[in-house]
């Protein structure tokens, strides 16, 4: 336990929440292991507490005694002390685009570094533009999309690089959500706040372009040959039929891609990347659904019928969307990542190379309870790895995805002992 007037290693931001509940549980697990301090933090100190001893009977782990921070995202003097107290905050209210703003500007103005697992594209991108030379200047970091949304993706990547030992030209990224037990599957189960980022995510997708022309104001080079995407629905011999991915993951790897290409001065990979479903059956249910979902989240009366349900009702019912515990048990994820490229290196990041690919590797990146258990691991491993290997990071602070943040750490390594795999299954 910090000693009174330190700061705590960590504090998770919505501890009552679906995912912070989760969070707690696996840092509860974690704690000892990495000999860290950390608290919690939320509107209710009734419902905190109530959560840390459902946690300690859950995980043999008293925790009743945790730190309990009360802080509310429409409070800024709440926020502020709540980051005056962490070395690091993990912010785990969403949607982002309503709630981060204000919990970033906090951690910037009271010290404290900013994890969280947005999968959401505008507020993502906005905040290294608004935010990024403030975060250098002070020396913090704040990174987003530290769960699901796109660890696995974006640091899947990184690690491709490593093991191809060449110039890798393009990466085409294959995600699956899965059952262990498909006998036992109780469906997908979805989060309300998922649910609704999702919604707002795609009604206000017209603001990328705009925001993306004020943050990146150089064009990328083009790099040959050129990575097409493939037909909206198509067969892969090794995976299954696919249709292009709507989650954050193409856009934080393509950041991170930047990054390495400006700063480390390395070839940025071409990407695309795509969902699998089995059956084309269940292609056609997807795309005609999606296909109504974005009609209607284009529109406010659209939106209202699709959150009307949920918004309408009571904390209790809300839980009642969330996934159950055995459903999360039963779940897994895989990402399967077919890259191409040269044993070659160019001597330059943007030079071309004169003769056609000539190696291909495929790595997988699995873990199980994909979204939320193993998301809470991941989140409070990237927020360790600030704590720990800093030094190890870019700049002295800043606003950065996943990738770019922790690519020479060892979070990789960290996830590898905690469930989540990163392997080569084929090198030719």
């Amino acid at each position: 336990m910090a000693v009174q007037g330190e700061r705590l290693d960590l504090i998770i931001f919505g501890a009552t929440g679906f995912t912070g509940k989760v969070a707690v549980f696996e840092i509860a697990k974690l704690a000892k292991e990495k000999n860290v301090t950390w608290g919690v933090a939320g509107r209710n100190q009734s419902k905190l507490e109530t959560v840390l001893k459902e946690v300690s009977e859950k995980s043999g782990e008293d925790v009743t005694k945790v730190p309990v921070i009360i802080a509310d995202v429409g409070d800024e003097e709440s926020l502020l002390k709540m980051a005056k107290q962490a070395k690091v905050i993990l912010n785990c209210v969403g949607p982002y685009r309503f709630h981060g703003e204000a919990v970033v500007k906090s951690c910037l103005t009271g010290g404290a570094h900013h994890v969280d697992i947005s999968g959401e594209p505008q507020y993502l991108e906005r905040m290294q533009l608004e935010y990024n030379d403030m975060a250098s200047d002070k020396g913090l970091y704040v990174v987003g999309a530290c769960g699901l949304d796109s660890i696995p993706t974006d640091l899947g990547i990184v690690f491709m690089k490593k093991q191809f030992q060449g110039d890798v030209n393009s990466v085409e990224v294959y995600v699956e959500f899965g059952a262990e037990d498909p006998s036992k599957s109780e469906g997908a189960g979805l989060h309300y706040t998922t649910y609704e980022s999702a919604v707002y995510g795609l009604a206000h997708a017209n603001e990328l372009r705009p925001l993306r022309t004020k943050l990146y104001p150089n064009r990328m080079p083009s790099m040959k040959p050129k990575l097409e995407p493939r037909s909206p629905i198509h067969n892969r011999d090794e995976i299954g039929w696919s249709i292009p991915f709507m989650g954050s993951d193409r856009s934080v790897i393509i950041r991170s891609q930047r990054h390495f290409y400006e700063v480390d001065k390395e070839r940025p990979v071409q990407v695309h990347v795509y969902m699998v479903t089995k059956s084309l059956l269940k292609i056609m249910m997807l795309v005609f659904m999606g296909l109504i979902f974005l009609l209607l989240a284009k529109f406010r009366f659209g939106r209202s019928i699709l959150l009307k349900k949920l918004k309408q009702a009571d904390c209790r019912r809300r839980d009642q969307f969330c996934p159950t515990e055995k459903t999360r048990e039963n779940s897994k994820y895989i990402a399967t990542l077919f890259a191409e490229g040269w044993k070659e290196k160019a001597s330059e990041p943007d030079e071309q190379h004169t003769t056609p690919p000539n190696k291909k590797v495929v790595a997988k990146v699995t873990c199980k309870d994909p979204g939320y258990g193993s998301t809470s691991v991941m989140l409070i491993l990237s927020a360790l790895t600030i704590l720990k290997e800093s030094d190890r990071m870019p700049g002295r602070g800043g606003v950065y995805p996943p990738g770019a943040a922790f690519a020479k750490t060892s979070l990789i390594d960290e996830m590898c002992k905690h469930g989540i795999k990163f392997e080569v299954t084929s090198n030719l």
